[in-house]
C-alpha cells in the first residue's frame, strides 16, 4: 500500500477500455475448468517463426558489434532491406535514409502518430469498425475521433462523401487499413487514388496500416497504399513483420513514405527509445532479402484453412462471404443475437472462442471476428461444435 496518494495524469483516465482484455479472462476461466477450449478470437499468429531467421538471430547475437547500442534510428542496412522488399512486391520506390523509421511494432507506430501529428481537439478520421488501439494513439494526443462507417454494402470501404463538410476541415489524421481487421475486405488501386485526391484537398495526413500487406488469396496480392501516385506526398503506410513472418513477438515494424513525416517519428523516437537490438535488426533484414518461399507458404496455409472452414460453415448452413485478405474472417450474427451474446453463446455452449463485432466499433454489431489460426482439423471442429446448437436454418 502506498503511503501517500500516487498523482496520476488525466490523460490515463481517458484511455479506452480494452475490449478484449474481458474475452481473454472468459476463455482463461473455460480453459480452467478443464473444457477443450478451439480459441478463434485472437490475432496471434500460431505457427512459428522460420527457422532461417531464428538461425540469423543466434548467430547476430555473438556479434560484438550488436551488442552496442544500435544507431538512433536503426541500422541502414535494415532500412535498406524492406526498400527493397517494397520494390520487388509493389513497385514502390523508397529512399532508405528519409523515406524508412523503424519501430519497436507497427503498433508502437500507430499509436505515436496521432501524438506527433495532432493537438488537443484535433480530429482523426478512424474505419468503425478498426484496430482498437488507433483510439489509444488519439486519447493520448488528447485529440478527438470522427468514425467513417465501413458497411458491407460499400465493401466495407468509407464513404468519402458521406464525411460531413465539417468533418472534412477539421480532420488532420485518417487511418486506413487493408487488408482489413476485423472485416478482411481489400482495397483496390482505385480507392487509394480516391484516398490521394480527398487527403490532398482537404490537407488531411493518411495513415495507411499495411499489417497484412502480404495475406492475399485467390492469386491476388493486397495492394499497397504507396502504390497511388502522390501517396507518399500526403502520408505514409505502416508495415510488421508480425504477419508476414510468423515474428510478432520480435517486435519489428516500420513506417514507410513521406520524409517530412518519417523525420517526425524519428525525432520522438530519439527521445524516447536507442534503436531495436541489432541482432534482430539482422535477423529482419535476413527475411526481407532472403527468398520469399515461407511467404508463399505462409499464404497457402491460410488459403487452405480459410476453404476447409468456409466448407464446413457451408454445411452447417452459416453464410458469409470468404475473406480476400488477412487471416481473419468477419461472419453475420443470427439476428436475435448481439454479437456480444452470440459470442458468449458460442464459448459457453460449444466452448469455441470469437471476438464479438461490437469490439472494433459500433458498425462491428452484427458480426464476429474469427481467426483462421488453428490447425485445418480444429476450424472444422469449431464448425461442427457451432452447428450442433441448431442456430442456423
Amino acid at each position: 500500500m502506498s503511503a501517500f496518494p500516487i498523482p496520476t495524469a488525466t490523460v490515463m483516465n481517458e484511455l479506452p477500455t480494452q475490449f478484449f482484455a474481458t474475452l481473454v479472462q472468459q476463455v482463461n476461466r473455460e480453459i480452467a475448468a478443464g473444457h477443450d477450449v478451439i480459441n478463434l478470437g485472437q490475432g496471434n499468429p500460431d505457427t512459428p517463426t522460420p527457422q532461417h531467421i531464428v538461425e540469423e538471430l543466434q548467430t547476430a547475437a555473438t556479434e560484438p558489434q550488436f551488442h552496442k547500442y544500435s544507431p538512433f534510428t536503426g541500422h541502414a542496412f535494415l532500412k535498406e532491406a524492406i526498400a527493397r522488399r517494397y520494390l520487388e512486391d509493389y513497385g514502390v520506390v523508397l529512399d532508405p535514409e528519409t523515406e524508412v523509421a523503424i519501430l519497436f511494432g507497427g503498433k508502437t507506430g500507430l499509436v505515436q502518430l496521432p501524438q506527433i501529428l495532432l493537438n488537443p481537439g484535433d480530429v482523426c478520421l478512424v474505419p468503425d469498425p478498426g484496430y482498437p488501439d488507433y483510439w489509444s494513439g488519439v486519447a493520448l494526443a488528447r485529440a478527438k475521433m470522427s468514425f467513417m462507417p465501413l458497411l458491407e454494402s460499400n465493401s466495407f470501404l468509407p464513404d468519402y462523401q458521406a464525411i460531413s463538410e465539417q468533418e472534412r476541415e477539421l480532420a488532420k489524421l485518417m487511418f486506413l487499413n487493408y487488408p482489413n481487421n476485423p472485416t478482411s475486405a481489400t482495397a483496390p488501386l482505385s480507392f487509394y487514388e480516391d484516398t490521394v485526391a480527398f487527403a490532398r484537398k482537404h490537407q488531411i495526413v493518411i495513415a495507411s496500416d499495411f499489417a497484412y500487406g502480404a495475406i492475399g488469396f485467390d492469386g491476388n496480392r493486397p495492394v499497397s497504399f504507396l502504390q497511388a501516385p502522390g501517396a507518399k506526398e500526403v502520408g505514409i503506410e505502416f508495415y510488421t513483420l508480425s504477419k508476414t513472418y510468423n515474428m510478432a513477438g520480435w517486435r519489428v515494424g516500420f513506417a514507410l513514405g513521406n520524409a517530412e513525416i518519417i523525420s517526425k517519428i524519428n525525432l520522438l523516437q530519439d527521445h524516447i527509445y536507442v534503436s531495436l537490438f541489432g541482432g534482430i535488426q539482422a535477423a529482419a533484414a535476413k527475411a526481407l532479402t532472403a527468398p520469399q518461399d515461407c511467404v508463399a507458404e505462409l499464404v497457402g496455409r491460410y488459403e487452405s484453412r480459410r476453404d476447409a472452414f468456409f466448407g464446413a460453415l457451408e454445411q452447417i448452413g452459416w453464410k458469409a462471404d470468404r475473406p480476400q485478405g488477412s487471416f481473419f474472417s468477419w461472419l453475420p450474427v443470427p439476428e436475435k443475437y448481439s454479437s456480444s451474446e452470440f459470442a458468449e453463446l458460442l464459448l459457453k455452449e460449444a466452448k469455441v472462442a470469437v471476438a464479438p463485432g461490437v469490439g472494433f466499433g459500433a458498425h462491428g454489431e452484427g458480426y464476429v471476428r474469427i481467426g483462421l489460426l488453428s490447425s485445418e482439423e480444429r476450424l472444422i471442429e469449431a464448425a461442427q461444435r457451432i452447428g450442433r446448437l441448431g442456430l442456423f436454418g
